[in-house]
């Protein structure tokens, strides 16, 4: 009889629980989906009991699943998206909503803060200051929610929430930690000047615990209410752009993992922190001895999606026709045009952009547009737009770790062929591309193992790991994007003076 493991992943979007056997095989899956709250320009959270219950229905339905199975269920393991923060009161009840990373409003503060002290706080936590970063929220809430503040007990994530609900303790991991701001990455502990500029003490966080730490001693009620045992090993796991490069098998020096999704990350492992000295990148803990460092971008998938409704119209209403996927026709008329758009460029910066600017104000641009251009070169721009703005960040990492060996591909992106191809030759890289799609999942699950004794090391995770396909750059098209390069940079660097202008005139006039 299989054993399983199971991964919980609390996304921005959703909860995904997915069931693994003991060869890393996805046995089954739940999903529950939950909204992002935009009540105020800016603004992006969530109802953090939403995801509570959306965690424990997730759960409960891998649980319905295995039945009378349950018995063969070794751990639990968990996965959160980073860079949330809620207040809440001495008895844990929330006082604000979840504010996540996609939120903005603290943008004012990022500035301040990267215009003083800013540099050194990044280098010794490794978050990049930016309206992302809890450091960054809770000056904006210390400010701007003086009186909720002042009335706050403690500020946690998202996943230290859910972890309340469960076990009734607040507890945090290094990984989630490591992307707060307020983790000192060398002494792995809070740190004080971080501390004293959020105007908070340390008693008002978490409870630091590393990213193995087991937990088997769940309320009686919530495991009733799940059907598990309540003395079930349940792993806390690490944040998710970690436990993704864990689960591509991506853990090795040199190895990188590309990640577009609604956005997208690059990232790769150290066996120590590394910070920049022109602050592009995260440094963010797996283990004690696994660092994960790199850059997110918020131009991915949320980018298609606006081509797709705006410029695609055609392409939808032959889907709705043919009952065909919009995406693939829209790569099928993309692969018609010639590499480069005939000149035409595009800077994806529709929603500001995380690395390598750390600009809430950057805005999107066509450049180069001429007569000859019609709309599929502009399909065709947007994608290696984003895929140049990817190509930024790796040369950010190049600087510091060197030419990489390998890069693995994942997120759904990664499915489509003028994607993976369009990505080999701007990257000059093979591109591979695993079986595995709930990458983050499968890296809760292979840490859960290993923390609780199934696996003797994170490596193990080369076993439950397959290629199904790897694209091989073409050196023409190669050439023709390494001359294109340089003056996409160029233009991304002479576009920055403008940004907060134009961002001024669109609040002003909208």
């Amino acid at each position: 009889m299989s054993h399983y493991s199971l991964g919980v992943d609390i996304g921005t979007t959703s909860t995904k629980a997915v069931l693994f056997n003991e060869t890393g095989e996805h046995i089954h899956q739940a999903t529950v989906e939950y909204p992002l709250l935009t009540s105020e320009p800016k603004a992006a959270e969530q109802d953090p009991d939403e995801i509570v219950e959306a965690v424990k229905l997730a759960i409960k339905a891998i649980v319905d699943y295995l039945s009378a199975d349950i018995s063969h269920l070794t751990v639990v393991s968990f996965s959160a998206a980073m860079h949330s923060v809620l207040a809440v009161d001495a008895k844990g009840k929330p006082l604000t909503a979840s504010i996540t990373w996609a939120d903005q409003r603290a943008e004012a503060y990022a500035k301040q803060l990267r215009e003083g002290n800013g540099q050194a706080i990044y280098e010794k936590t490794g978050t990049p200051i930016h309206p992302m970063s809890p450091l960054v929220k809770l000056l904006w809430l210390k400010e701007e929610k003086a009186s909720i503040f002042e009335k706050a007990h403690r500020f946690v994530g998202i996943k230290e929430y859910v972890f309340f609900h469960l076990f009734g303790e607040w507890v945090v991991d290094h990984s989630i930690a490591s992307a707060t701001g307020l983790f000192n990455m060398y002494t792995m502990d809070w740190d004080e000047e971080a501390l004293e500029l959020a105007g908070i003490q340390s008693s008002q966080l978490s409870r630091l615990v590393p990213t193995t730490e087991i937990f088997t001693k769940m309320k009686k009620e919530r495991a009733q209410e799940l059907g598990l045992p309540p003395s079930i090993p349940v792993v806390i796991g690490a944040n998710d752009g970690c436990l993704a490069n864990l689960g591509v098998n991506a853990i090795q020096p040199g190895v990188v993992a590309v990640t577009i999704g609604t956005s997208g990350a690059i990232r790769t492992v150290s066996d120590k922190p590394v910070s920049d000295s022109k602050g592009r990148i995260f440094s963010y803990a797996l283990t004690e001895n696994h660092w994960v460092i790199g850059g997110p971008v918020n131009s991915g998938g949320m980018i298609l999606r606006w081509l797709r409704d705006e410029l695609c119209q055609e392409e939808v209403q032959e889907a709705e026709l043919t009952g065909e996927d919009p995406y693939h026709l829209i790569t099928k008329k993309i692969a018609e045009v010639k590499a480069g758009s005939e000149g035409l460029l595009f800077h994806p910066y529709l929603a500001g952009e995380r690395a390598p600017s750390w600009n809430a104000n950057a805005r999107g641009s066509f450049f180069g547009l001429a007569l000859q251009h019609k709309r599929e070169h502009m399909m065709r721009a947007v994608l290696e737009g984003i895929n140049m703005n990817m190509y930024m960040v790796f040369l950010a990492l190049e600087e510091l770790i060197g030419i990489p060996d390998k890069i693995h591909a994942t997120g759904g992106f990664a499915q489509s062929d003028v994607w993976r191809q369009m990505l080999a030759d701007i990257f000059n890289q093979e591109v591979h591309v695993s079986q595995t799609v709930e990458s983050s999942c499968l890296g809760a699950v292979v840490l859960g193992r290993y923390a609780i004794g199934e696996l003797s090391d994170l490596s193990d995770v080369k076993d439950m790991v397959s290629i199904k396909e790897v694209s091989t750059p073409d050196k023409e098209l190669v050439t023709i994007y390494q001359e294109l390069m340089p003056l996409y940079i160029r233009l991304s660097r002479l576009f920055e003076k403008e940004y907060e202008a134009i961002t001024d005139f669109q609040q002003t006039y909208k």
